[in-house]
């Protein structure tokens, strides 16, 4: 076994040494390539199309190879494929959903006739995909397509998508969001990173083969990440998602910032993932896959091991037997060693000690497994993980210091309440207990905390692709970006209150805003003048609120939300039928507040509070009716669906309806478990604030009402680090303000222009579809996966 031809069977199970790899070929990917004279086009409208004059961008192997040259496409380009989608989006949802679940299943037949082709792409490209993980792929969506008029009533697809992903992200990544937008129903465009773009070509080409109508898929190959912004500017897109590194996907965000059109982002490179050995845990089992999943070549998160000091040593121990003779990792290039060499030093300088497979060699881009032992979680080879074989252990003591932050975890143990109490702590999209790295289309993955603002796989990531088809919500106004100084955007005065000579008896009511339980002023003292519809004299004085009133109401409701989102979804439900019941007893007044406020009768105005008292009872009900469930997972073991609160979500109420639509919109928020921090309407903050907060049983800082300027409070909901989600009805720059600056952390924004019909909402329907779109915005997935053999 490797290099020797006389060991033993009991020397091989002492050493577990690896075997010598198979000898790969890429002949039939070369001729392929070949075929195309090593210079790929872009594929527009069902074929490739190389247009004269453009830049080319060259693609080198592992080994320093050129594999091929892609095309440069520029704006002319980014329109004939605008156009081609169209047409091809058209045809594509014409077809009825068996005749579209029937091209995707004669894909897998495609695919297996050139699998080999496809695998020796991805191996020459490092694109890290195989062609049995994209036939398990398209055979669950196409039952997905099957069944979308069965399963998913009433929803319709968006149209054009556009899916853009970084140069380092995987094919598999890419594939993940191309499969089901086109499953759906819509037409979709490709805008590859560099290792992906061959791959993405020949898969293009196949779909084609399949009989997928020409300009339902078309690829798009550019220079860098300025592409996918110039594809989301095209008024044909009405979608732009995104995988990847989070760098370029800021970058993508900042740049479509004010095009109109919604971005959902993915990170899906770089993330920082804990495996998490407990001392109940089966060490060698578990070390096996920590060896298996931390060194590979190429790997899409940065994992740190976590260990239970009572097992600290153990580990360490058998970390040094099993590690010995382990072969050095390619790197990608020198370059990327001179940051593992760096790193490494660093480490030792903060006292980290190294465990190591063999002595470093001293140049090139090589480099063996390296456990830097001693980590503490705000290292700098933690928090800013060098590329490479390098891995971080650190030590815990209890349970509670094991969760920690990231996109996926790991978990080793044998105790079923640790288990239990791990999944239900850890703020990760993916949870494996005592295995690794464990994928399957079905699995539904969200982005926690600053990991993603969407959900990708199962049922519930078709729904970023479909849109209710009862909606009568526009999308953002598409435009131009408008020119804008962001740093002074909300910095606008307020307007001036001049004394007048009215009698107490006459004068305008004070109203109060709501903050931590208990109503209050603002911290900055001042207040606003509240006029009625057509101006005229002063109808009351409200807080003009600022950024202490939000960081006061974000510590509130930080401090309630996670013993809120605990509670059971029965007595969840209890409260917000309680807060329905103080609603309707102060019915006559909260009606008075609307009439004088917005000029209604006090017919309709008491209609408004029915219709609103019966929203929270929906919403109250709508509790314990949805808690995901089992997956249909092809390997040996079980997996769940967990939906969770988001966390804090800011809300910036718009002014139709303005207290229908706010209870629409906090049920759906408190719900399903987060805390709010809610901005009235400007021009009509008077329901809301006459709203019964105070009197119902909701624990105190869950919900916070903030009255003032919009914009002002708008900044300081997108500037506070601890808000999950901002819900937003305002103008145009607003939208604009919230897309480029809700990037770090991410945020996940739902945005309606005002000046466009005044959001196009009509708060009165009761659609189902309408409550469960809003439900599926207030919560995000969590995967679990439990082996059984």
């Amino acid at each position: 076994m490797a290099g020797s031809t006389n060991k033993t069977v009991h020397d091989i199970f002492q050493s577990m040494e690896n075997g010598p790899a198979a000898t790969s070929s890429t002949a039939t990917a070369q001729a392929w390539l070949d075929h195309h004279s090593r210079s790929l086009g872009l594929f527009i409208d069902g074929k490739f199309v190389r247009p004269a004059d453009r830049q080319t961008r060259s693609l080198a192997d592992s080994k320093g190879g050129d594999v091929c040259n892609t095309v440069c496409a520029v704006q002319d380009d980014v329109s004939q494929c605008a156009s081609s989608a169209v047409s091809g989006y058209k045809a594509w949802s014409g077809l009825s959903c068996y005749n579209r679940a029937k091209v995707l299943l004669r894909l897998v037949s495609v695919l297996g006739q050139h699998s080999k082709c496809v695998s020796e792409l991805c191996e020459l490209c490092e694109a890290s995909c195989s062609p049995s993980s994209l036939v398990r792929l398209l055979q669950y969506y196409s039952s997905w397509a099957q069944l979308r008029d069965t399963l998913i009533t009433s929803w319709t697809p968006l149209g054009v998508v556009a899916v853009v992903v970084s140069d380092d992200c995987s094919l598999y990544s890419l594939m993940l969001k191309v499969v089901p937008a086109l499953a759906m129903g819509n037409s979709v465009i490709v805008v590859p990173g560099r290792s992906t773009a061959p791959p993405a070509l020949l898969l293009a080409q196949l779909f084609m083969s399949a009989g997928l109508p020409a300009g339902a898929l078309n690829v798009l190959t550019g220079s860098d990440m300025l592409l996918g912004a110039k594809v989301a500017q095209n008024p044909s897109i009405s979608y732009v998602t995104y995988s990847g590194n989070k760098q370029d996907g800021v970058m993508l965000c900042k740049a479509a910032a004010g095009m109109g059109v919604p971005i959902s982002v993915s990170p899906c490179i770089g993330a920082t993932c804990p495996i998490i050995i407990f001392e109940s845990a089966d060490i060698d089992s578990a070390l096996d896959g920590v060896l298996e999943t931390a060194f590979k070549k190429k790997k899409e998160v940065n994992w740190v091991l976590c260990v239970q000091e009572n097992v600290l040593e153990r580990v360490v121990a058998r970390l040094k037997l099993r590690m010995a003779g382990m072969k050095c990792v390619g790197l990608a290039s020198d370059a990327d060693r001179v940051q593992v060499d760096a790193a490494v030093q660093g480490a030792q300088q903060q006292g980290a000690t190294l465990v190591q497979s063999c002595a470093a060699p001293p140049s090139g881009a090589l480099y063996p497994p390296t456990v830097l032992c001693g980590a503490a979680p705000s290292s700098s080879f933690v928090v800013s993980p060098a590329p490479g074989p390098l891995l971080p252990l650190m030590s815990f003591r209890s349970n509670t210091e094991a969760v920690t932050l990231g996109k996926e975890a790991s978990v080793d143990t044998d105790t079923r309440v640790k288990v239990v109490e791990a999944v239900r702590n850890l703020s990760v999209g993916s949870v494996w207990v005592n295995s690794h790295s464990v994928s399957d289309p079905c699995m539904p993955v969200s982005g926690h905390k600053d990991s993603g603002t969407c959900t990708d796989g199962g049922q519930e990531g078709l729904y970023q692709f479909l849109h209710p088809s009862c909606s009568s919500s526009p999308p953002l106004p598409r435009s131009s970006p408008v020119s804008m100084d962001y740093t002074k955007f909300g910095t606008a005065a307020s307007p001036a209150i001049i004394p007048d000579d009215s009698d107490a008896a006459s004068a305008p009511k004070s109203y109060l805003q709501f903050v931590g339980g208990k109503a209050c002023k603002s911290e900055s003292g001042c207040t606003v003048a509240v006029q009625p519809p057509g101006g005229g004299s002063v109808l009351a004085y409200c807080p003009d609120g600022g950024r202490k009133d939000v960081r006061n109401a974000v510590e509130a409701a930080i401090k309630v939300q996670p013993g809120w989102m605990k509670k059971s979804p029965s007595a969840r439900a209890q409260s917000l039928y309680s807060l329905a019941k103080g609603l309707e007893a102060k019915r006559r007044d909260i009606a008075l507040s609307i009439n004088v406020q917005t000029g209604l009768s006090m017919d309709e105005a008491e209609k408004e509070v029915d219709l609103s008292s019966a929203r929270l009872n929906d919403w109250a009900a709508y509790c314990d009716k949805v808690q995901g469930g089992t997956l249909p997972v092809p390997q040996s073991g079980s997996a769940l669906s967990l939906p969770e609160a988001l966390g804090v979500v800011g809300l910036v109420l718009p002014d139709k309806n303005a207290l229908l639509s706010m209870v629409t919109l906090l049920g759906a928020a408190v719900a399903t478990g987060n805390a709010v921090i809610m901005v009235p309407s400007q021009k009509n903050p008077l329901p809301v604030l006459a709203f019964v907060l105070q009197s119902s049983d909701l624990p105190a800082g869950l919900v916070n009402v903030i009255s003032g300027s919009r914009d002002q409070l708008t900044v300081a909901l997108a500037t506070h680090s601890v808000i999950k989600a901002i819900w937003y009805w305002g103008s145009a720059e607003g939208c604009q303000y919230l897309q480029h600056t809700c990037t770090s952390p991410l945020k996940t924004l739902r945005l309606f222009c005002q000046e466009e019909r005044d959001g196009g909402k009509d708060w009165t329907q009761s659609h189902p579809t309408l409550l469960e779109e809003m439900w599926r915005n207030a919560v995000q997935w969590k995967s679990v996966w439990i082996p059984t053999a």
